[in-house]
């Protein structure tokens, strides 16, 4: 059985937190470790988390809960010291208000890698498709950019085909590639575009698990910082695909907007 490992970023989460530590304690999946890193939060976040570590233990569904509360310097650093500690197979990062959107996702998602026989490589990525959910958690609309049936880093000139949620990548790749800290709303970007391309150098196949694995919360911090995030973004592209074939794309994005 493979191991998957969920790490959960949190900074005074209460109002949302709930909903995504249910859809972890439901997976009937019993090879889980949940890594809960809180950013010395002074709601009732950890009073949540407490509750959500009791309630495991009493499910005795086999999951292991791992907590740690301590000031950060942000979001991805706060995803670097997740890095730091994961175990297992693969890695998802599922944020304070994203969720699971059935009890047997990870199931499926153990079943679609084991498939491939014992001797099979195990992929470097496991992807899949995004439901886009309100500030509730109630079912808003498909992502609008969705995965293409066979991944690479070049997928992404055309945008985040893939959100950063759905991405589940091999513990090995994900250790190897730090976020970039330099990024304040867009390294989620730039780390899945260096672990494909670490993927691709290495020969390592990727998989479309061709499900709907995560439930997105529309507030996250990209959404309420939508312009700074696109200029982030930008420079992104600039750094993996280069300056002449990134202004060009966006010239052709800006013209297929306007057309429509």
């Amino acid at each position: 059985m493979i191991r998957i490992t969920y790490v959960t970023i949190t900074f005074n989460a209460a109002r949302v937190l709930q909903r995504t530590l249910d859809s972890v304690l439901a997976q009937d999946y019993p090879d889980i470790v949940h890594l809960i890193i809180d950013g010395a939060s002074t709601d009732q976040t950890l009073q949540l988390v407490n509750d959500y570590v009791e309630r495991s233990n009493a499910a005795d569904n086999g999951h292991s809960i791992q907590v740690t509360s301590e000031p950060d310097k942000g979001i991805y650093d706060a995803m670097n010291k997740g890095l730091r500690s994961i175990e297992g197979d693969y890695v998802c990062f599922l944020n304070a208000g994203d969720f699971l959107p059935a009890p047997d996702i990870a199931s499926r998602i153990a079943e679609a890698v084991e498939s491939g026989g014992p001797d099979s490589t195990m992929p470097a990525v496991l992807y899949g498709d995004t439901d886009i959910v309100d500030g509730e958690g109630r079912f808003l609309h498909h992502r609008r950019l969705s995965p293409p049936e066979h991944l690479s880093w070049k997928s992404f000139r055309q945008g985040m085909l893939v959100c950063h949620q759905a991405f589940y990548a091999r513990t090995d790749f994900a250790i190897a590639t730090p976020y970039d800290q330099q990024y304040r709303y867009s390294a989620d970007v730039d780390w899945c575009i260096r672990v494909m391309k670490a993927a691709e150098k290495e020969k390592v196949p990727l998989l479309n698990l061709k499900m709907v694995v995560v439930n997105y919360t529309e507030e996250g911090q990209t959404t309420l910082h939508h312009r700074e995030s696109l200029w982030e973004r930008y420079h992104v592209m600039e750094r993996h695909y280069g300056r002449i074939q990134t202004f060009l794309l966006h010239c052709w994005f800006l013209m297929r907007s306007v057309l429509k």
